[in-house]
């Protein structure tokens, strides 16, 4: 039986992340998810994933949303790159405060036993090593991850390269400071404590593989045009 988790008047405040297209949303009365998922996040990046999720079917309405998190206490919003959050910060809290009043759960029963089946399986074959990684990930990275409005979800390891596949979600994930995070700040923390771990490398979906495509060739256009600037510049006297 699902909690209510909502109570009928609720007070939203926003907490801004290091990405810019991303806020996050949170309330001292209401906690987000079940409490049996107080430590999962669910990310949703269109309406047609949130079929198990009626909160993020909801806020997938608003024009310009682009992805949504769950947390425990928290919900993340990624927005358009046109879409101001002037005007899309109150549509959000207003979807918030009315589905408040409905007393819907935020996700389905469906979803959370599809979850806990998948959990059972995934850590009964869990190596030593395995959940040493998964254990630090938990315990030291994804409360750090999530303060920021994301978390990270542990995808394999491949012990013979001791390589570690991660997927970073919510406000992390299209940050520009997400490489950054990766390598300075999960890889270094990794290495220290579990010699076996190599390198770190993040899972992308087909649609942030084809983003990150295109971000690369700017980046390129960019510096070639400043090249070429520089290069019909008059010569100093």
């Amino acid at each position: 039986m699902f909690q209510k988790i909502f109570t009928r008047f609720i007070s939203l405040k926003t907490l801004t992340t290091p990405n810019p297209n991303a806020l996050k949303f949170i309330s001292p009365e209401f906690k987000i998810l079940p409490q049996q998922l107080k430590n999962k996040t669910f990310e949703f990046t269109s309406s047609l994933q949130s079929i198990h999720s009626p909160l993020a079917l909801k806020l997938f309405n608003i024009p310009g949303v682009r992805s949504v998190m769950l947390g425990n206490d928290f919900l993340t919003v990624n927005k358009q790159d046109h879409i101001n959050w002037a005007n899309l910060t109150p549509e959000v809290k207003e979807v918030l405060e009315s589905f408040s009043k409905t007393g819907q759960p935020t996700i389905t029963h469906e979803l959370i036993n599809e979850i806990q089946n998948e959990e059972a399986v995934d850590n009964s074959n869990d190596s030593e090593l395995v959940s040493m990684i998964k254990e630090l990930i938990e315990t030291r990275i994804r409360p750090a991850i999530q303060d920021d409005g994301g978390d990270i979800e542990f995808k394999g390891f491949d012990e013979e390269t001791g390589n570690v596949f991660l997927k970073l979600q919510g406000a992390c994930k299209s940050c520009s400071s997400s490489e950054d995070t990766l390598k300075n700040g999960i890889e270094s923390m990794l290495k220290h404590y579990i010699e076996e771990v190599n390198e770190v490398i993040q899972i992308l979906d087909p649609e942030e593989e084809i983003a990150m495509k295109e971000f690369e060739k700017l980046e390129q256009s960019l510096k070639k045009n400043k090249t070429n600037e520089e290069g019909d510049a008059p010569p100093n006297l």
